[in-house]
Protein backbone atom coordinates (compact mmCIF):
# COMPACT_ATOMS: atom_id res chain seq x y z
CA UNK A 1 0.00 0.00 0.00
CA UNK A 2 1.19 3.53 -0.77
CA UNK A 3 2.17 5.35 2.41
CA UNK A 4 2.64 8.82 0.91
CA UNK A 5 1.50 11.82 2.87
CA UNK A 6 -0.30 13.10 -0.22
CA UNK A 7 -1.00 11.33 -3.49
CA UNK A 8 -1.19 12.86 -6.97
CA UNK A 9 -2.46 11.09 -10.08
CA UNK A 10 -2.34 12.66 -13.54
CA UNK A 11 -3.93 11.20 -16.66
CA UNK A 12 -2.44 13.08 -19.57
CA UNK A 13 -3.63 13.42 -23.13
CA UNK A 14 -2.40 15.67 -25.94
CA UNK A 15 -3.33 19.09 -24.50
CA UNK A 16 -5.40 18.35 -21.42
CA UNK A 17 -5.17 16.11 -18.41
CA UNK A 18 -7.09 15.03 -15.36
CA UNK A 19 -5.21 15.52 -12.09
CA UNK A 20 -6.48 14.30 -8.74
CA UNK A 21 -5.19 13.95 -5.23
CA UNK A 22 -6.20 13.89 -1.60
CA UNK A 23 -6.70 17.17 0.22
CA UNK A 24 -6.95 18.33 3.84
CA UNK A 25 -7.81 21.99 4.23
CA UNK A 26 -8.78 24.51 6.91
CA UNK A 27 -9.91 27.86 5.50
CA UNK A 28 -8.92 30.75 7.79
CA UNK A 29 -11.85 32.82 6.43
CA UNK A 30 -14.61 30.33 5.59
CA UNK A 31 -18.00 31.17 4.17
CA UNK A 32 -20.87 30.77 6.66
CA UNK A 33 -21.65 27.08 7.13
CA UNK A 34 -18.22 26.04 5.82
CA UNK A 35 -16.31 26.39 9.10
CA UNK A 36 -13.92 23.69 10.25
CA UNK A 37 -11.54 21.32 8.55
CA UNK A 38 -12.39 19.58 5.28
CA UNK A 39 -11.00 16.40 3.76
CA UNK A 40 -11.48 14.61 0.49
CA UNK A 41 -10.31 14.44 -3.10
CA UNK A 42 -9.75 17.33 -5.49
CA UNK A 43 -9.98 16.60 -9.21
CA UNK A 44 -9.00 19.15 -11.83
CA UNK A 45 -8.96 19.30 -15.60
CA UNK A 46 -5.66 20.95 -16.46
CA UNK A 47 -3.92 22.07 -19.61
CA UNK A 48 -0.71 20.19 -20.42
CA UNK A 49 2.41 21.16 -22.33
CA UNK A 50 4.97 18.75 -23.75
CA UNK A 51 8.51 19.97 -24.13
CA UNK A 52 11.05 18.70 -26.63
CA UNK A 53 13.53 16.20 -25.23
CA UNK A 54 16.43 18.37 -24.00
CA UNK A 55 19.13 15.85 -24.87
CA UNK A 56 19.41 12.66 -26.82
CA UNK A 57 16.50 10.75 -28.29
CA UNK A 58 16.48 8.82 -24.97
CA UNK A 59 16.36 11.83 -22.66
CA UNK A 60 13.36 12.46 -20.44
CA UNK A 61 10.76 14.82 -21.94
CA UNK A 62 9.73 17.87 -19.92
CA UNK A 63 6.03 17.77 -19.11
CA UNK A 64 4.20 20.75 -17.62
CA UNK A 65 0.86 20.38 -15.88
CA UNK A 66 -0.32 23.95 -16.24
CA UNK A 67 -3.48 26.03 -15.89
CA UNK A 68 -6.54 24.49 -14.23
CA UNK A 69 -9.74 24.99 -16.21
CA UNK A 70 -12.29 23.08 -14.09
CA UNK A 71 -12.33 21.66 -10.58
CA UNK A 72 -14.45 19.28 -8.54
CA UNK A 73 -13.85 19.11 -4.78
CA UNK A 74 -15.28 15.91 -3.33
CA UNK A 75 -14.92 17.18 0.22
CA UNK A 76 -16.61 16.56 3.53
CA UNK A 77 -16.39 18.11 6.95
CA UNK A 78 -13.83 16.35 9.15
CA UNK A 79 -16.32 16.70 12.01
CA UNK A 80 -18.95 14.74 10.06
CA UNK A 81 -19.18 11.07 9.17
CA UNK A 82 -16.96 9.66 6.41
CA UNK A 83 -18.78 9.60 3.09
CA UNK A 84 -21.13 12.50 3.88
CA UNK A 85 -19.87 14.65 0.96
CA UNK A 86 -21.43 17.61 2.79
CA UNK A 87 -18.85 20.07 1.38
CA UNK A 88 -18.73 18.61 -2.13
CA UNK A 89 -18.87 21.26 -4.85
CA UNK A 90 -17.33 22.26 -8.16
CA UNK A 91 -15.86 25.30 -9.85
CA UNK A 92 -17.20 25.47 -13.44
CA UNK A 93 -14.50 27.90 -14.53
CA UNK A 94 -11.24 28.98 -13.01
CA UNK A 95 -9.97 32.56 -13.23
CA UNK A 96 -6.33 31.87 -13.93
CA UNK A 97 -5.11 29.89 -10.94
CA UNK A 98 -7.99 30.96 -8.68
CA UNK A 99 -11.31 29.16 -8.44
CA UNK A 100 -14.58 30.98 -8.81
CA UNK A 101 -17.17 30.61 -6.06
CA UNK A 102 -18.12 27.15 -4.85
CA UNK A 103 -21.08 25.77 -6.77
CA UNK A 104 -23.06 23.20 -4.79
CA UNK A 105 -25.16 20.76 -6.79
CA UNK A 106 -27.49 18.21 -5.17
CA UNK A 107 -26.74 15.61 -7.84
CA UNK A 108 -23.00 16.08 -7.30
CA UNK A 109 -23.40 15.63 -3.54
CA UNK A 110 -25.72 12.63 -3.92
CA UNK A 111 -23.67 10.75 -6.56
CA UNK A 112 -20.28 12.46 -6.71
CA UNK A 113 -18.37 9.83 -8.68
CA UNK A 114 -21.08 9.40 -11.27
CA UNK A 115 -21.56 13.17 -11.60
CA UNK A 116 -17.84 13.79 -12.13
CA UNK A 117 -17.67 10.92 -14.63
CA UNK A 118 -20.50 12.42 -16.66
CA UNK A 119 -18.79 15.83 -16.69
CA UNK A 120 -15.47 14.33 -17.78
CA UNK A 121 -17.20 12.31 -20.53
CA UNK A 122 -18.28 15.65 -22.02
CA UNK A 123 -14.83 17.26 -22.02
CA UNK A 124 -15.63 19.42 -25.07
CA UNK A 125 -18.62 20.96 -23.26
CA UNK A 126 -16.69 21.33 -20.02
CA UNK A 127 -13.88 23.22 -21.80
CA UNK A 128 -16.33 25.44 -23.70
CA UNK A 129 -18.17 26.32 -20.48
CA UNK A 130 -14.81 27.20 -18.92
CA UNK A 131 -14.13 29.64 -21.78
CA UNK A 132 -11.40 27.60 -23.47
CA UNK A 133 -11.31 28.17 -27.24
CA UNK A 134 -12.04 25.13 -29.42
CA UNK A 135 -9.02 23.30 -30.78
CA UNK A 136 -8.83 20.03 -32.78
CA UNK A 137 -6.48 18.65 -30.11
CA UNK A 138 -9.26 19.00 -27.52
CA UNK A 139 -11.57 16.79 -29.62
CA UNK A 140 -8.84 14.13 -29.74
CA UNK A 141 -8.32 14.53 -25.99
CA UNK A 142 -12.04 14.13 -25.34
CA UNK A 143 -12.09 10.86 -27.24
CA UNK A 144 -8.97 9.61 -25.46
CA UNK A 145 -10.37 10.63 -22.07
CA UNK A 146 -13.61 8.74 -22.74
CA UNK A 147 -11.47 5.68 -23.55
CA UNK A 148 -9.74 5.98 -20.16
CA UNK A 149 -12.78 7.08 -18.15
CA UNK A 150 -13.23 3.76 -16.32
CA UNK A 151 -9.59 3.84 -15.15
CA UNK A 152 -9.89 7.48 -14.06
CA UNK A 153 -13.07 6.77 -12.12
CA UNK A 154 -11.54 3.65 -10.49
CA UNK A 155 -8.66 5.82 -9.30
CA UNK A 156 -11.08 8.42 -7.93
CA UNK A 157 -13.02 5.73 -6.06
CA UNK A 158 -9.83 4.27 -4.54
CA UNK A 159 -8.68 7.72 -3.40
CA UNK A 160 -12.06 8.44 -1.80
CA UNK A 161 -12.01 5.07 -0.02
CA UNK A 162 -8.54 5.78 1.38
CA UNK A 163 -9.68 9.20 2.62
CA UNK A 164 -12.75 7.68 4.25
CA UNK A 165 -10.59 5.01 5.96
CA UNK A 166 -8.38 7.78 7.35
CA UNK A 167 -5.29 6.84 5.32
CA UNK A 168 -5.14 10.06 3.28
CA UNK A 169 -6.19 13.71 3.78
CA UNK A 170 -5.32 13.48 7.44
CA UNK A 171 -4.98 16.43 9.82
CA UNK A 172 -1.64 17.51 11.21
CA UNK A 173 -0.93 16.20 14.69
CA UNK A 174 -2.03 18.39 17.58
CA UNK A 175 -4.97 20.78 17.78
CA UNK A 176 -6.73 21.86 14.59
CA UNK A 177 -4.77 24.74 13.07
CA UNK A 178 -6.43 28.01 12.12
CA UNK A 179 -5.18 27.49 8.55
CA UNK A 180 -3.95 24.37 6.75
CA UNK A 181 -3.60 22.94 3.27
CA UNK A 182 -2.09 19.54 2.65
CA UNK A 183 -2.31 18.08 -0.83
CA UNK A 184 -0.85 18.46 -4.28
CA UNK A 185 -3.78 20.33 -5.82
Amino acid sequence: MCEEVGVLYVFGFERTGVAMGDLYIVDPEPEPGQEGAERGVRLEVRLLEQGAPPGSIYSARPIAVTQPVWRADLLESVAGPPGSFDRTHHHPAMQGWEPGPRVFDRDLQALPVEWVGARLAGLETLLAEAGIAADPAFARDAEALRGCLAEIMDTLIRLLQRVQRGELATPPSGPEPAEARDGWL
